[in-house]
């Protein structure tokens, strides 16, 4: 499938929205990176990888690439291999999606299942099974979303002008979730060489070590990192947040029923997060950021009740209730 006309073939709607808080006075803009085509903003980093290796002859149809992913990644890999004529290898732990892995499969993935890590670490049980399959398997290779200057590339050179077309190119902060820090990095060198005013805010999970944060137990995949990726060493957010999951959890909840987005928990997260900030943001102020990924796979976590009483150990608000809570509120 090649892509028509001059339009980046990435290119998602970003739209206003107006439910979501009682903020009269700041207009919030957000980024449907769920409309991907496989789902999720790492379709832009899966085709920048990807087109890399192809690009220097590293990789040709026929080849293989194995890849560490806790969901989205592998499956944008997935589908981008697939219409190169490229085999795909996915490692993933048991915090991995079900639904995601699902998905990986129906585009013809092998997903490689790694549990039981003695140190709890699953991003570094992974990265040591990729380093094995690296080894039995010559001539493949591993995209390296964690250190790879071509993931922020992507971002780098769709994501943020994109954003700032539709804005017209004014922006006061970006809201972006973290995990391997391209996407935020991305933006950070495009806000940079531009010489914008726009801050960066970024979005991490409770549990994550990201820009100093201490290690814990996390459920909930696509959001946070459990060691410090090379490309987290060049991004220096003006501001993070931690969210803890249930947080995640209401804050996906309230955009769906405020917005009608059905969005995944790193967005969810961002919600929360700009909730919090709310009450500091000037009036005036233009605020954006990413829908990450589309919350179709978390139907039976993040959007079910028996699932957050269960793995998160907490009561989730009823609709009516988050429908009478303020976000926005001290």
């Amino acid at each position: 499938m090649d892509s028509v006309g001059t339009l980046s073939p990435f290119n998602s709607p970003t739209v206003k929205l107006d439910r979501l808080f009682d903020a009269p006075g700041i207009e919030i803009f957000a980024k449907l990176d769920l409309l991907q085509l496989s789902g999720s903003t790492k379709e832009r980093t899966a085709g920048s990888l990807i087109d890399s290796f192809m690009q220097s002859g590293q990789l040709q149809p026929g080849g293989m690439v194995i890849e560490s992913t806790s969901g989205n990644l592998g499956i944008a890999l997935s589908r981008q291999c697939v219409v190169r004529g490229i085999k795909f290898v996915a490692v993933v732990d048991e915090n991995a999606n079900k639904s995601a892995l699902d998905i990986m499969r129906a585009y013809g993935a092998t997903v490689d299942l790694v549990v039981n890590q003695p140190d709890g670490n699953k991003l570094a049980a992974r990265r040591q099974r990729v380093a094995q399959l690296l080894a039995e398997n010559p001539g493949s290779v591993t995209t390296n979303q964690y250190g790879s200057p071509h993931n922020p590339a992507a971002h780098f050179s769709s994501t943020m002008p994109e954003i700032m077309e539709a804005v017209d190119g004014r922006l006061d902060m970006l809201f972006v979730a973290t995990s391997t820090t391209g996407t935020i990095l991305g933006c950070q060198n495009y806000v940079r060489e531009h010489g914008l005013s726009t801050k960066l805010i970024a979005v991490d999970a409770m549990g994550s070590v990201l820009f100093g944060g201490e290690s814990g137990n996390r459920r909930l995949p696509g959001l946070g990192a459990g060691i410090v990726p090379e490309l987290a060493l060049q991004a220096t957010p003006d501001r993070v947040f931690r969210i803890p999951e249930i947080d995640m959890v209401r804050g996906c909840r309230t955009l769906a029923r405020r917005e009608g987005i059905l969005a995944g928990a790193s967005t969810g997260a961002i919600v929360s997060a700009i909730g919090q900030l709310l009450p500091e943001i000037p009036q005036g102020s233009r605020i954006a950021f990413l829908v990450h990924d589309s919350g179709v796979p978390y139907l039976h976590s993040v959007y079910n009740d028996d699932w957050v009483r269960e793995q998160l150990g907490e009561e989730p608000d009823s609709v009516e209730a988050l429908q009478r809570e303020e976000l926005s509120a001290p």
